[in-house]
């Protein structure tokens, strides 16, 4: 867990408390705070060779950048650079760094720092504000590359919230940045939080605040000034989500469905939660019986000491709890009993989840037509490439699943481009489901995105011994012949 973000999160918990009633605002700096500034460097170097025919960055990774971007000559020292090439190259490394294309082309956000913005964009009356040393030169290209990033976390930079550097490069820089958190301030934020990786930066920015009400943090990244004492700080240079954002934070209008509950053992840990749906695997055992299990017979074969759920001994558990249900459809060829075992439980309290060949059209219309107003779902990693690639013949295709029946899509938390694919649904205002979130950090950046659905296994240690669900009274399964807790 990062100290630094459970720090800032305590914070703003007692800031909220003390002023229920505030625009609250967190401050970040952007270059060396919010992004990268390792790329910048890599790429305008590699621009250079690419410009004049050189090889002087051959074999350069961004792993290699070790200085702060203000101090690029030792690290052309280090590569070997005779002088004459070392001042052409500084001189072609200070006119392009800043330039559009170099901004738009190789700008990064460190990873995880966009899913805490989201975090705090998200919070009632709560803003972030960019303090930059940026001239205001280069306002539009700033906002526009810093949205482009932001873009598929869901996370927005207003103009207005965004405080630049009236003077030239390097010019006041301090000062600057004291400006800026007394400019929040005129304009009726509290300010809370500032986050840089300057410690001169925060050293200034103290200075503004005798009140004390201010935390400031340290970004340990790649800085230029030297370290001093700051009052009221704490240091990091990792932006864990799972160090800030606590298991009552997580959204409350995100579906959650706790998958995988094939088994007594899985039963008894989903039933003892605040957890809603439930997610079970329908399948066929080789005795023609319709049970619950993880994996399918054909990939992992049964042995006589496996002790196997019965679809229906499963169902009156949990229709008896009042959970609402998701059930993962092996075939078609379940739905006979399928349709038989869930016709007495509400259809908005289920949700049918299959793949096109396991269901096909027939399989997703008949369940339609069987159960009007439940969820019908079908994954979508299959057609990920056309969604970004050929974006009219993929929503074409989905009309198509529409007229079917399904009403809700789901996509693999994994899956490369998750995010794009995501937002290109959404805007398309279809409701997705994130599926497969294997740890705590990819269900709280699933979260932030605010999927209608988000499937896990909430084996969550971070969460303590209850796996980050609050336990309710006991009921007891005669059938099953076990004691499980009731969210009824």
């Amino acid at each position: 867990m990062s100290d630094w973000m459970r720090a800032l999160a305590n914070h703003y918990a007692g800031a909220r408390r003390r002023f229920p009633r505030d625009d609250l605002m967190i401050v970040f700096d952007i270059d060396g705070t919010i992004l990268d500034m390792r790329h910048m460097v890599h790429h305008v170097l590699l621009t250079y060779d690419r410009a004049h025919g050189t090889e002087y960055f051959y074999g350069l990774c961004v792993e290699d950048v070790d200085v702060h971007e203000n101090q690029v000559e030792p690290l052309l020292l280090r590569l070997g650079l005779p002088e004459t090439a070392r001042c052409d190259v500084l001189r072609w490394y200070l006119g392009q760094r800043w330039t559009s294309a170099a901004i738009l082309a190789s700008h990064r956000p460190f990873q995880g720092v966009m899913d805490i913005i989201r975090w705090f964009q998200l919070q009632p009356r709560t803003f972030v504000g960019l303090n930059t040393g940026r001239p205001d030169a280069i306002r539009r290209d700033t906002l526009d590359s810093l949205n482009a990033l932001g873009r598929e976390y869901r996370v927005r930079f207003a103009d207005e919230l965004l405080h630049m550097n009236p003077g030239t490069w390097e010019q006041g820089v301090q000062d600057m940045k004291a400006q800026g958190l007394r400019r929040f301030r005129e304009k009726g934020f509290r300010v809370i939080a500032a986050v840089d990786n300057e410690p001169s930066n925060l050293s200034a920015m103290a200075r503004t605040d005798p009140a004390g009400e201010i935390l400031f943090l340290h970004a340990e990244t790649l800085f230029e000034s030297g370290r001093r004492e700051i009052p009221r700080s704490v240091g990091g240079s990792s932006y864990d989500i799972t160090g800030l954002v606590c298991e009552q934070d997580v959204p409350r209008h995100v579906q959650l469905v706790w998958q995988g509950v094939n088994d007594r053992a899985a039963m008894a840990s989903f039933l003892g939660s605040t957890v809603q749906w439930g997610e079970c695997n329908v399948r066929r055992d080789p005795l023609g019986r319709v049970v619950l299990r993880d994996d399918s017979f054909a990939s992992k074969p049964w042995g006589r000491e496996e002790e196997t759920l019965l679809l229906e001994d499963g169902l009156r558990v949990l229709a008896g709890a009042g959970k609402s249900i998701a059930a993962d459809l092996e075939d078609a060829e379940l739905l006979d009993q399928v349709l038989a075992s869930f016709s007495g439980i509400a259809p908005e309290r289920l949700c049918f989840h299959g793949n096109i060949e396991g269901l096909g059209e027939a399989g997703f219309r008949r369940l339609a037509h069987s159960f009007p107003g439940a969820v019908l779902q079908c994954p979508l990693d299959f057609l990920a490439p056309m969604l970004l690639g050929v974006p009219d013949k993929a929503r074409e295709f989905l009309e198509i699943l529409r007229r079917w029946g399904v009403n809700r899509f789901s996509l693999s938390w994994g899956m490369p481009s998750v995010r794009r694919n995501f937002e290109q649904l959404t805007a398309w205002g279809h409701e997705v489901n994130l599926r497969q979130v294997r740890d705590l950090g990819g269900f709280l950046q699933a979260a932030l995105l605010l999927p209608r659905s988000l499937t896990a296994g909430f084996d969550f240690p971070q969460w303590g011994p209850a796996r980050g669900v609050t336990a309710r009274a006991p009921f007891i399964d005669r059938d099953l012949g076990r004691t499980y807790a009731s969210t009824g």
